[in-house]
Formats: C-alpha cells, structure tokens, sequence
C-alpha cells in the first residue's frame, strides 16, 4: 500500500509522456526497432514477443541517452517491463 501511494504521489508531479520524448517521432522510431528480427524477443530471456522499446539505462530526460539506439533494447510490456525492470530501476 505504502508502495502504491509513492507511486501516485510521484505521478502527479511527472510530465506526461509526450512531454517526456514517447510522441509520433518515438512511436515510429521503435515500431521500426521491433520489426528488425533481432529484436523479435524480449532481452530478458523469457521467450516472449516484444512489444515495447525499453532504455537499458534509464535517460531521465536526457534526449541524448533517450535517443541513442544503444541504450535500447525489446521488452515484453508485462510482466518484464511492467514489474521486473521497474523493480530494478527502483533500486537506482
């Protein structure tokens, strides 16, 4: 519960996504990362299709870093993004 009232006191102060660089440029630009078939699976190892770009290291607002396709890698939205890669950027 104390997790959960962090994270919403948190979001009401953190731009929105366009604000934080994921517009029609973003969408573009990582809809064309995942057709490559390298980029195919998740990075984790789990096996499953990925269907989000996810910044290894994470760019807090940094648009050098948010751009550099290095920092990129495939993820499954759930439960690899949504729960374990969060987990770990908590940790930061």
């Amino acid at each position: 519960m104390r997790d959960r009232n962090r994270k919403a006191r948190f979001d009401k102060t953190r731009p929105s996504a366009r604000e934080r660089g994921y517009d029609s440029k973003w969408e573009k630009e990582s809809k064309a990362f995942l057709a490559l078939p390298q980029h195919r699976h998740c990075a984790c190892g789990c096996g499953r299709l990925a269907d989000m770009v996810d910044h290894i290291k994470p760019h807090r607002g940094d648009k050098r870093l948010f751009w550099d396709r290095v920092n990129w890698q495939p993820m499954a939205a759930s439960p690899c993004h949504s729960s374990r890669k969060q987990r770990q950027e908590r940790q930061l």
